[in-house]
């Protein structure tokens, strides 16, 4: 919740505008931190969530490394601080210059999705006398149960290598020489709330190492990847996610062989509450059967709601005292018709330039961000 001193200073700035409370971030990253200490489990910090760099010299801080999905993920990491043997890059197209970029960075590892990638990664790597640590990024079957959009471990997705793949890829390994497997890589799907799919992917990945062992292969990595989720819609009651119960569940249904490293991906868990959409009301209109809030803000800075039908609370920061409820649909001002963030809101009563504050937008949000209609976002705001 915003107190009033915080919500005068936002008055103050041109909207629409991204506001990050690094205090709430400081926090969350701490109870990340406490929870995944006791089992020494090696936690990376997802930069696709959000790569502002304030938020990233704060993570950096608590010595999380950085889960990247792009070349210039990598060189943000690197940029930061982030120490290169704490950077892993995964991603299904990685080109040969992010390839070479990060080869020359000697990152901790790649996370390979198939069989031509650890090709060409072997080949550049021959090319410059290298060996290159990967791991092998397995597509378990394990259904998330969240949006079809960021389900990203069945068969039919675009991720990962098939488990019928396994034996081709081990026969490829003995010639490709020039990479070095340091273990298996996971990552089912985003904003996860049922905690038993973790318990299913513990299930599968003991089947996996078995697989393995009965090969005579050491992996010495065990990467479960992240996509624990947030509450969206009581976002005060859960500020920061139950990082104790998501941890606590590996130990119990995983299977760990001695000197296992255990590594995780978290992006959204440890961003989204610390985020703000600030907005300004443009124009209250009276529609057929609704009343329309336009907003200065629209889906070209905040695209959730119209690619995932995603819910943010809305709140008006600046209601007047005594304001009666209303019931609106929160709009902005992009010419699309999914260009909406919520439908039949109950708001206090709206008026021409209240403040509008769209909830849970530290993670895909600001990152998101296009430039379509040529619309330009306002600079940041720290809290």
């Amino acid at each position: 919740m915003l107190t009033q001193t915080q919500i005068a200073g936002l008055l103050q700035h041109a909207t629409p505008f991204y506001a990050y409370d690094l205090d709430h971030l400081r926090k969350t990253l701490k109870a990340a931190k406490d929870a995944s200490a006791p089992y020494k489990y090696h936690v990376h910090y997802a930069f696709k969530a959000n790569v502002d760099k304030r938020v990233l010299a704060t993570i950096n801080d608590f010595g999380f490394g950085a889960d990247c999905v792009s070349g210039n993920e990598v060189k943000r990491a690197i940029e930061s601080g982030f120490k290169p043997n704490h950077v892993v890059f995964a991603g299904v197209g990685k080109s040969d210059d992010e390839i070479r970029y990060a080869l020359n960075q000697d990152i901790f590892c790649f996370n390979c999705e198939s069989l031509p990638e650890m090709e060409v990664i072997n080949q550049i790597a021959a090319e410059r006398a290298q060996k290159a640590r990967i791991a092998l990024r397995i597509n378990p079957n394990v259904q998330a149960n969240t949006h079809h959009y960021i389900t990203t471990g069945l068969e039919e997705n675009k991720f990962g290598i098939s488990i019928h793949e396994l034996p081709q890829v081990l026969e490829a390994l003995k010639e490709l020489t020039n990479l070095e497997l340091t273990g298996i890589h996971f990552h089912i799907g985003s904003q996860i709330t049922d905690l038993g799919v973790f318990r299913q992917l513990c299930t599968r990945v003991n089947e996996l190492q078995e697989w393995f062992a009965s090969r005579r292969v050491n992996l010495k990595v065990l990467n479960l990847g992240g996509g624990l989720g947030v509450n969206y819609h009581e976002p005060e009651a859960h500020m920061i996610p139950d990082f104790k119960s998501y941890f606590d569940i590996f130990p119990k249904f995983l299977q760990i062989r001695p000197g296992q490293q255990v590594h995780f991906e978290l992006g959204r868990a440890l961003v989204a509450q610390s985020g703000y959409l600030i907005s300004r009301v443009l124009y209250v209109k009276k529609g057929v059967q609704t009343n329309f809030a336009i907003l200065d803000a629209g889906m070209t800075e905040l695209i959730r709601p119209a690619l995932y039908q995603a819910f943010h609370k809305i709140e008006n920061l600046t209601p007047s005292p005594g304001a009666t409820t209303a019931r609106y649909d929160v709009v902005g001002p992009v010419c699309e018709s999914s260009d909406c963030f919520g439908k039949a809101i109950d708001l206090p009563e709206i008026k021409r330039g209240d403040l509008i504050a769209i909830r849970t937008a530290g993670a895909y949000g600001e990152v998101m961000a296009s430039r379509y209609n040529l619309r330009e976002l306002e600079p940041t705001v720290y809290l």
